[in-house]
């Protein structure tokens, strides 16, 4: 008998752990376990909850057409789970227990306690590469260290690739379940708070529609509209490869299909390149765990004078700074549990470099929001914003919310839509309302700081953490 523990890998294709545990010919079992309070330390969104709930009868079906039952159990915290695991293990006498690899460090530290529990009972304990195309350590610098900066991480990614095939599963031996109640195959919804992800679809095919759809009718011009928020132009997968519905390997496999002569469009490369983005981020974490506990990737960042500022912070978490392409996109999140791409580096910015408030405080909200929320991808990308992480944005690279408005909503449709007290002011001022001088918005707040003094402060702050960091080493 061999057990698979599920977690953030929730598909049945291309699923590394469990074609290995089929390919054995033993029967085989699978395992999902929620735990509450763990989500709830690591700021699970409601809204992600919710979407793997819904994913997980979609699981448990699939996985009955292939002859292998489904457990479903709750406990609080991940150090409960491990126990749950090796005694459903002892229970149904599995000779292996198999797990997809998550490279977070209490992940880490779960799976090495897993490990040596499974090993004091005589139980195998399989845990395999799946999340990335490249497991971290198989792209590496020349001298046999990890990448420290994007660019060439993608070249030597890219040097490596090879078109994957995507693995569909194989049906198992039947597996004899003595206890049928003890399966507890209902999947009831945990203890844990969740909001309505009703807008995003969790079958299989829907999920491959999806991909299907995007990669062969919008990837060409991805990379001439994914920077336009009033446009449908991204791909509107993130939520299923954050809660592993889809691989990235089936993402690549079918993106492939789309290139002539094996040459990828302009906009089928830059949706490559965001893929690449993601394994950048995992193999970052995996290298440097410390980005597990709160810290940035440049000691300097430690010597930032961050601002104590709750009320600042409240109004840029409920849309209301005074600046409209700012403020649309967090009402954006607030409304939909999701962010467009751009939009989320013009927010960050905003919270770090014009009010000066730590880049964690604005993770930890995107974590609490977002039903795409990956923690090496958001951490990558707020350290990125805030300049204090691996190949970040210069410091001095400030982005001017009235000018990325002006650039990326030119007609303010996207304004328009999430802050409709906006809605009757002219294409010209409508992303620096406070301009227009033949309407009073009193409805809408005058802007909460001046952001090219606010421009200055930061070049200051910065430059000061960075001088004090040299003078204390």
């Amino acid at each position: 008998m061999k057990l698979v523990w599920f977690r953030r890998d929730l598909r049945t294709v291309d699923h590394t752990a469990l074609n290995e545990a089929l390919h054995s010919g033993e029967p085989v079992c699978a395992i999902f376990v929620a735990t509450p309070e763990q989500w709830r330390q690591h700021d699970m969104a409601p809204i992600q909850a919710d979407l793997i709930a819904r994913r997980l009868p979609v699981i448990r079906d699939e996985l009955r057409q292939l002859n292998v039952p489904f457990y479903y159990r709750e406990v609080s915290d991940f150090a409960q789970s491990v126990g749950t695991v090796a005694a459903l293990a002892r229970q149904l006498k599995a000779n292996t227990v198999f797990v997809n690899i998550e490279y977070e460090l209490n992940e880490q530290q779960r799976d090495q306690k897993l490990k040596q529990c499974l090993q004091q009972q005589g139980i195998a304990y399989q845990a395999c590469h799946d999340k990335c195309l490249f497991s971290p350590g198989q792209v590496l610098t020349k001298q046999g260290e990890f990448f420290k900066v994007f660019t060439p991480f993608r070249k030597a990614w890219q040097a490596q690739f090879i078109i994957p095939t995507v693995v569909a599963p194989a049906s198992a031996a039947n597996a004899s379940v003595n206890d049928e109640a003890e399966l507890n195959e209902t999947c009831e919804p945990f203890s844990y708070p969740r909001e309505s992800s009703q807008a995003w679809p969790v079958t299989t095919r829907e999920i491959r529609d999806r991909l299907r759809a995007f990669c062969h009718e919008s990837v060409d011009v991805y990379h001439q509209q994914r920077d336009f928020p009033a446009l449908s132009a991204t791909s509107g997968l993130s939520p299923y490869l954050a809660i592993g519905a889809l691989s990235v390997r089936q993402c690549l496999a079918r993106l492939y299909q789309t290139a002539e002569h094996g040459r990828l469009s302009a906009g089928a490369e830059s949706w490559l390149s965001e893929l690449i983005w993601r394994e950048f981020y995992q193999h970052l974490i995996y290298f440097q765990p410390s980005l597990c506990q709160g810290k940035p990737f440049h000691p300097w960042g430690e010597q930032l004078h961050w601002h104590n500022a709750s009320e600042a912070l409240a109004r840029w978490q409920q849309g209301m700074t005074g600046y409209p392409l700012v403020d649309a996109a967090m009402r954006q999140l607030n409304h939909t549990g999701w962010m467009h791409n751009r939009l989320r580096m013009v927010v960050a910015s905003f919270l770090t470099k014009d009010l000066h408030i730590d880049w964690r405080e604005g993770e930890r909200y995107f974590m609490r929001h977002l039903i795409d929320g990956d923690f090496a991808a958001n951490n990558g990308g707020w350290q990125w914003s805030a300049s204090t992480g691996c190949d970040g944005q210069p410091y001095f690279r400030i982005f001017n919310p009235v000018s990325q408005g002006k650039k990326f909503d030119p007609d303010g449709a996207f304004v328009r839509k999430w802050v409709p007290e906006l809605e009757s002011v002219s294409n010209k001022w409508i992303h620096e309302p406070w301009r227009d001088p033949s309407v009073n918005y009193m409805s809408y707040p005058q802007p909460i700081v001046d952001h090219q003094v606010e421009r200055k402060l930061t070049l200051s702050l910065y430059q000061k953490a960075k001088d004090n960091c040299c003078h204390d080493s």
